[in-house]
């Protein structure tokens, strides 16, 4: 019986088997599923599809106060239906199921919450079509096992989630497990494939192993750094390491192996850039209570490398410029600067206000040794940075706090 899932953390394993014997036992559904058990999200997600209707992802901490701003309601019991057998039949094995969901569903749509760094969730909901419009299927990728890096109720888990049940791959939970364990289980299970944060991989850092059973790294959510990228091409002797940028609203949209990205041909028309920002076609969103005309404004900022072909480079996001003293200080820029250096494993840049400048550059560093000091961090950034660049507050730190994504929080 081939593993579809496995959560160490839990003692959880899931044959394939297992997965079909529960979908046909199924005797009620629930739109709204919230759940810290990955595999009960796993199995709402295609219960949904079987039965053509919609599925809203929740995540497990969300609070009484977030759920009633969020969708109006704390409890979700009056909303399990008993499933009519007229509409499901029982699945017969796992092609059974692959053509069962590929069979484009019409009413289906999932509806996830973003949680982005900063702000307030906010509600965006996707069809079939175009939450498995990046999905590689292909004998190849039959033989896969994924390492689970994400929440599973948001953009990045779906989306793994999809390339491997449509492969029939093996998932083995990474998300939320230390260093220590991240590693065994990558050895353990043969691990050939990781979609993860900057923020994840830097869990795995300083370290002198390799993890050769690992063919492919991919990173998005936030800016990729290139020495991290040389740093995790060591662990990952033998994987092509490819950096990608998607966001809830619209997926995946763009990947590279490093931080320069170019639009695809086919994407020519539906992507462009207006006063330095990246501008989205409607056609590649999914669907949100935001008003959009034609084109989405992503906030994100760019640096544009060359127009024909059009490559640019990310450098951050539109509201995100720290004032000081009359200087915009791009906290991305600085936390590069920090993550340049092999005494910092990982930094978080953020301001505090202060009353002669406006905003004091404060930061909290995550040190790859007992000797790094602020008067040290200062003095190598000087050679990195601009002076008023340079945060004024320096605090070490040995985590730091994460969205439910698992980036780094800003505020």
């Amino acid at each position: 019986m081939k593993l579809f899932f496995k959560d160490s953390t839990n003692e959880i394993f899931h044959s394939y088997d297992d997965l079909i014997k529960d979908l046909n036992d199924s005797s009620s559904y629930n739109a709204f599923c919230k759940s810290d058990d990955f595999f009960i999200v796993f199995k709402q997600i295609i219960l949904s599809i079987l039965l053509d209707r919609e599925v809203i992802l929740l995540d497990s901490d969300f609070t009484d106060n977030e759920l009633l701003n969020l969708v109006g309601y704390s409890n979700f019991t009056q909303f399990s239906k008993p499933i009519n057998e007229s509409e499901f039949s029982l699945v017969s094995d796992y092609n059974d199921l692959i053509k069962r969901m590929n069979s484009k569903p019409k009413k289906w749509k999932i509806t996830l919450f973003t949680s982005g760094t900063t702000g307030t969730p906010k509600k965006v909901s996707h069809d079939y079509t175009k939450i498995t419009r990046f999905v590689r299927v292909s004998r190849r990728n039959h033989e896969s096992i994924w390492g689970f890096a994400y929440n599973p109720t948001h953009m990045a888990g779906v989306q793994v989630f999809f390339q491997a049940i449509l492969n029939g791959n093996s998932i083995i939970r990474l998300f939320g497990l230390p260093s220590k364990d991240i590693f065994n289980e990558i050895k353990k299970e043969k691990i050939t494939h990781i979609s993860a944060t900057p923020t994840f991989y830097r869990l795995l850092l300083p370290s002198s192993e390799s993890l050769p059973s690992v063919k492919r790294i991919t990173s998005g959510g936030e800016k990729f750094n290139e020495n991290i990228a040389n740093q995790l091409g060591k662990i990952f002797n033998l994987a092509k390491i490819t950096n990608i940028y998607a966001s809830t609203e619209a997926g995946t949209l763009f990947a590279s192996k490093n931080d320069i990205f170019q639009i695809k041909k086919e994407y020519e028309h539906l992507i462009k850039i207006h006063n330095n920002e990246l501008v989205i076609h409607k056609s590649l969103m999914g669907s949100t209570k935001t008003t959009i005309d034609k084109w989405y404004k992503s906030g994100d900022i760019i640096d544009v490398i060359s127009e024909k072909p059009l490559k640019f480079r990310f450098k951050n996001r539109k509201n995100d410029s720290i004032n000081v003293g009359g200087y915009n200080v791009n906290p991305i820029e600085v936390e590069d600067a920090l993550l340049n250096l092999d005494d910092v494993i990982s930094a978080r840049v953020y301001s505090k206000p202060n009353s002669v400048v406006g905003n004091i550059i404060c930061c909290d560093i995550i040190p790859s040794n007992d000797q790094v000091t602020q008067s040290s961090i200062r003095k190598l950034l000087k050679m990195e940075i601009q002076e008023f660049k340079i945060p004024r507050f320096i605090r070490f730190v040995k985590t730091l706090p994460k969205t439910r994504t698992g980036k780094i929080k800003r505020i």
